[in-house]
């Protein structure tokens, strides 16, 4: 901890406020065409390499496109690992993007009637290992072979929808550079498959479109979320005024922000994830980053404070009760991963001392473990955005932490309005339209969730992408397969 304190506090010393400009999409495609030259003169390129373990591997899926009229074939797309294909329910999968310039996603979307598949490149979360795209890929024969489809300095592509009845009209949200600005950012419209483009929304050159979905009962009525973000090697900001709701009524071509009126506004929204019901019922889950109102607490002897740990010796911190030392780091907003077992040992081996987490308290994000943030949210509207209303009372505690840029997602069953599902570090699940949730993790699942898909005929049946790969249930994730 005390060493990435002094890593920022060298960068701010040196004065360093930017970067360099960003590589042109340009120079990016002329890398490539370099690279592809290359591996065709290759001395290796003959050598067949095969993997000899682990007998699985696995990583962070970031998005999932399901057949609904057989749910045993679907695609997984990975952060970094390229797009997969399985029509036996996952037993197998064949990777379908190998001779693709990249193997960066952020969105899929298959129109099954047609075979037609649309692949954003470069991932959807905003994480200091999301790496860039290059662009949209499209195919027409469920992904055995590949054509650019535009957008080639689009960096980072949230969603895509396609008509349900013709594949060659899409819409697709890009939310651009993460590291610099950029123009190509917005809601991208085409009618002819890819030929042409045309951006139908656009806020800023800091400020993409992160979430698009369309209505069940009508494709002419869209749902889209902006956010504004700008990350940096020593700091992220993810939330500014630009952020918001966006609707459509035909099919994309002009948009009206329907955000407020119940839905907050300002500096402190987040990445925000959409989930239609229908034309009118709509849900939102926001990363709310405006502070919470403090609480009033009565100093007691036994209460730690930030204070204490200045001038406390190690064994004083090794004789600490657990209880209260793990209830501190929560509620300070530590990495889940810190808890007083594991901080007990790094002060007992030496690596920290008691006084390091009062200097990490201290650094420059000192006003986000002092003042937590608010952080996830669920808001619903049943008028089609004229008015939201918050679903619950209190906070979702222990879902999103600190990092709500890396989720964003939420999903409602096809067949109960009232049920849905966030998720987050863990996966929770609500029956009641939000008022309350159930965390539905397994032993066999992965933490940090990204994407779920639920069977609009088969109750229960939900397929779950996260860190770990994907998880299957039949039973509304009572029990799981991988």
């Amino acid at each position: 901890m005390n060493r990435l304190l002094c890593i920022s506090a060298l960068l701010l010393t040196l004065g360093i406020s930017a970067q360099s400009p960003a590589t042109s999409a340009r120079l990016v495609q002329e890398s490539l065409d370099q690279k592809e030259a290359m591996e065709k003169t290759s001395l290796l390129k003959n050598v067949v390499l095969k993997n000899v373990g682990p007998s699985v591997m696995s990583g962070r899926v970031v998005d999932l496109a399901v057949n609904p009229d057989r749910p045993t074939e679907f695609f997984v797309a990975y952060a970094s690992g390229g797009l997969w294909h399985t029509e036996n329910n996952g037993t197998s999968f064949e990777p379908v993007m190998d001779k693709t310039p990249t193997q960066n996603l952020g969105a899929v979307a298959v129109h099954w009637a047609s075979g037609t598949v649309w692949a954003g490149t470069g991932e959807n979360n905003a994480s200091r290992s999301s790496y860039a795209g290059i662009g949209l890929y499209k195919s027409t024969d469920l992904g055995k072979t590949w054509k650019f489809a535009g957008l080639p300095d689009s960096h980072h592509i949230g969603r895509i929808v396609i008509h349900p009845t013709n594949p060659n009209t899409v819409v697709v949200a890009v939310s651009g550079h993460l590291y610099s600005q950029n123009e190509e950012r917005g809601i991208y419209r085409t009618t002819d498959g890819g030929v042409t483009w045309e951006r139908t929304l656009y806020l800023d050159n800091k400020t993409g479109f992160i979430d698009l979905v369309s209505a069940p009962d009508n494709p002419e009525v869209l749902y889209t979320s902006s956010w504004e973000r700008d990350r940096k090697a020593w700091t992220f900001e993810g939330n500014g005024s630009g952020s918001g709701i966006f609707k459509s009524t035909d099919g994309g071509k002009t948009w009206q922000k329907i955000s407020g009126s119940g839905f907050p506004t300002g500096d402190g929204v987040g990445r925000i994830g959409l989930a239609a019901y229908d034309s009118n019922t709509v849900y939102a889950v926001l990363d709310n980053q405006d502070r919470r109102e403090a609480e009033d607490k009565e100093a007691t002897e036994e209460s730690l404070s930030k204070e204490a740990f200045k001038t406390m010796s190690s064994n004083d911190f090794l004789a600490l009760d657990n209880g209260k030392l793990s209830a501190f780091l929560r509620s300070n907003r530590f990495p889940q991963k810190y808890r007083a077992a594991n901080v007990k040992e790094l002060v007992k081996n030496g690596t920290v001392k008691p006084s390091d987490l009062a200097l990490f308290l201290e650094d420059a994000n000192a006003l986000l473990f002092d003042t937590p943030v608010i952080g996830a949210e669920i808001y619903k509207t049943t008028n089609g955005g004229k008015t939201w209303s918050k679903t619950h009372k209190g906070y979702l505690e222990d879902l999103y932490y600190s990092y709500g840029y890396y989720f964003g997602q939420i999903s409602v069953a096809p067949y109960d309005a009232n049920q849905i599902y966030i998720p987050g570090v863990p996966l929770i699940r609500s029956e009641d339209g939000g008022k309350t949730f159930t965390s539905i993790d397994g032993d066999n699942v992965h933490s940090d969730h990204h994407a779920v898909w639920i069977n609009p005929t088969l109750p229960g049946h939900i397929i779950n992408g996260n860190d770990g790969g994907i998880n299957i249930s039949y039973d509304y994730g009572a029990h799981w397969i991988k």
